[in-house]
């Protein structure tokens, strides 16, 4: 279905401007009209009628209750002038000149016979005239009228009052014309002064949703438009605020875990060789103090990782994490990762023979060892990376055989600390891993995603550019 096209504001009251003063001005000119022309041909048929009737009041008394032609003649002569067109009917004879009495409609010659003044507008030779009929009565010595037989009938053209409707109808139509050019000014003036403040609005939200917290509107006047002006600055305000304090807790917690990360960096350093030492006896110790220096050594690792990762991810939160990019064969760095962890008989790699580009490798090993381990982790073999490069950009996949991730899962998986798949063995990192990898592929200007394969299985696909730029050294 053709969606309906959508009108702007401007446009929708321009029109609604246009069609009010459209059915106004015909409302009021349409009814001026039909009133001005009704009274016009109204004034032209009472005169003509009585111009008719007085001039036929000169004929009397009649010379002969019989006239002949010439009789017809001079009275049709006497309802004559320059508009008028006359003719005088005594049974079959008629004045021999004027208007032919086949002309007259039938009903009006029946109402004059009936010994009426009648009259009718009708159109002859494409135009407007008026035929007046009326017959001559003979007045007795009693004062008694009866019929003599005689009809007159007179034309009179309308021709005149015709052109003067016209004249009154192009009137109406500039009028008409006119009001809606100003309706249309009036309606540009009205949606200048409303669309304004409008627009200010549009413009401040699109910044506000910008993170420009600044942005306020120029309030005018005391009209509903200046009311919402002054909500929209008191919102922003309020907003401002929130986020302000939110921020501040925000760098307060983070200032914190870098603070407890960095403190606890000594004491680990003294319980990691103790628990070496502990690692090392923890095959002479009895039992159960075997196993419990083997887990003492185990979680002092784990807090190691931990506060590592804490250490590397708050780097990143302060905008202090910088490359060091060197010239590298991303092959042999893929193969550097995987035998220094001991990985290689677990992991198939599909390999070019040489992909060179400008990288970090140290953050590079750091974001291809979090994608290998944790497919080994969570995943099943086999695990398998596949490194595919093209003239300006470079695709590693991670993939493992495993249940693969919930759709629910999938949009938290670079989340910090997300650890809610229920498919997945529970999870001995830190919970940080992946979004360290995906800081430090963002870093370089690329990105990580992940997606379930068609037949089973999470695949992490890392998207590099071959060439990044130099910059100095991350700071110690």
């Amino acid at each position: 279905m053709t969606p309906r096209p959508n009108l702007g504001l401007r446009a929708r009251m321009l029109f609604a401007f246009a069609l009010l003063c459209v059915v106004t001005a015909a409302a009021v000119s349409g009814g001026i009209y039909v009133q001005a022309r009704n009274a016009i041909l109204q004034a032209a048929q009472d005169s003509a009628v009585q111009m008719a009737v007085s001039r036929l009041e000169t004929v009397y008394p009649l010379r002969s209750a019989t006239p002949g032609p010439d009789e017809l003649a001079e009275i049709a002569h006497v309802v004559t002038d320059r508009y008028n067109l006359a003719v005088a009917v005594y049974g079959d004879a008629r004045s021999p000149s004027g208007l032919d009495p086949a002309l007259v409609p039938p009903e009006l010659r029946r109402a004059v016979a009936e010994g009426d003044l009648a009259w009718q507008r009708v159109v002859w030779h494409g135009a407007p005239v008026l035929i007046i009929g009326t017959p001559l009565l003979i007045t007795d010595r009693d004062r008694t009228t009866r019929p003599s037989g005689i009809e007159v009938y007179a034309v009179r053209s309308l021709l005149p009052e015709e052109r003067s409707i016209a004249r009154l109808a192009v009137s109406a139509w500039a009028t008409g014309g006119a009001a809606l050019a100003f309706a249309v000014v009036l309606a540009l003036l009205a949606t200048r002064s409303v669309l304004r403040p409008v627009r200010e609005l549009g413009r401040a939200a699109h910044l506000l949703g910008q993170g420009e917290l600044r942005t306020r509107i120029a309030v005018r006047g005391s009209d509903e438009l200046a009311n919402v002006a002054r909500t929209f600055n008191t919102t922003a305000a309020e907003l401002e605020r929130h986020v302000k304090q939110l921020r501040e807790m925000e760098a307060d917690a983070r200032r914190f875990v870098a603070d407890v990360s960095h403190e606890l960096r000594t004491p680990l350093a003294a319980l990691a060789a103790v628990a070496d030492v502990l690692d090392e006896q923890a095959s002479r110790l009895p039992e159960p103090a075997g196993r419990a220096a083997t887990l003492v050594s185990q979680e002092t690792l784990n807090l190691t990782v931990l506060v590592n990762d804490l250490i590397e991810i708050s780097r990143f939160d302060s905008g202090v994490a910088a490359l060091a990019p060197n010239d590298v064969d991303v092959v042999e760095l893929v193969r550097a990762t995987l035998h220094t962890r001991g990985w290689t008989e677990r992991v198939r790699t599909e390999l070019p023979p040489t992909v060179t580009a400008r990288l970090d490798p140290r953050r590079v090993d750091v974001i291809l060892a979090n994608l290998v381990g944790n497919a080994l982790r969570h995943g099943e073999p086999p695990v398998t990376v596949r490194l595919s490069a093209g003239p300006q950009r470079l695709t590693v996949e991670v993939r493992d055989h495993g249940p693969g991730l919930d759709e629910a899962v999938l949009p938290h998986v670079f989340d910090r600390f997300y650890k809610a798949s229920a498919s997945r063995a529970r999870s001995e990192g830190s919970g940080l891993g992946l979004a360290i990898a995906r800081e430090n592929a963002r870093l370089h200007g690329g990105d990580i995603t992940v997606a379930n394969a068609p037949d089973g299985g999470a695949v992490f696909t890392l998207h590099l550019p071959r060439r990044t730029g130099d910059t100095d050294g991350e700071p110690g």
